[in-house]
């Protein structure tokens, strides 16, 4: 065992995986708790911090010096880069990108193919800075092929429409989408088109 990587008890890790990737003289442990289940091919550097409950996809990309909780999943192809926080219960879908510095609340929930970006003028010198803002609340749902742009929050309970770009904030339980991405009601003023609920997240009242 590498002593660089520390996992609980119960994993599943599938053929090809490498744990531990070693960035250049980072001499922190890769900690993965306990029941993980990593897919086939899946790459996490050392540095990460990580809960009970993981799973990935298979592919998965995640650079160092993460810290991630528990019962988080990760879709195949997704890339997740450096000092991200993603908080318990976050559900990342296929080919995701995750940019640096991003924090991703408890409970939200991230379509397949959404790009997040973090910098506004690259290459900058003061990157490590200038990349720091976007934020993800808890329980926020991003819809497929969402773009978020540099220094967004996207509110608490918010839900993005598929194909949006978001570039600028957008409040706790709205509902934004287009190009660029305009509010157009709050979450409560939803309806379910296939008439099979009340409205849509009318399962989460208890909740809220």
């Amino acid at each position: 065992m590498d002593p660089f990587v520390e996992i609980g008890d119960n994993p599943e890790i599938g053929e090809y995986v490498i744990l531990g990737k070693d960035p250049a003289a980072l001499e922190k442990k890769l900690e993965i708790g306990e029941n993980c289940r990593i897919r086939s091919h899946s790459v996490i550097y050392r540095g990460n911090r990580i809960g009970s409950g993981f799973q990935t996809g298979h592919g998965v990309m995640i650079r160092e010096n993460n810290i991630i909780g528990d019962n988080v999943s990760i879709g195949t192809h997704s890339i997740v880069e450096k000092e991200n926080v993603i908080g318990d219960g976050v559900r990342i879908h296929s080919n995701c990108f995750i940019p640096e510095f991003v924090v991703i609340e408890e409970g939200a929930w991230i379509g397949p193919s959404v790009t997040i970006l973090n910098t506004l003028h690259p290459p900058c010198p003061c990157f490590s800075e200038c990349a720091k803002g976007v934020v993800i609340g808890k329980g926020a749902r991003i819809g497929g092929n969402v773009t978020i742009g540099p220094h967004v929050r996207i509110g608490a309970g918010a839900v993005i429409g598929f194909g949006s770009v978001v570039t600028k904030s957008v409040p706790d339980n709205c509902v934004a989408y287009g190009n660029p991405a305009q509010i157009k009601k709050e979450k409560g003023e939803l309806t379910c088109v296939s008439g099979l609920r009340k409205r849509p997240y009318d399962w989460e009242d208890n909740d809220e």
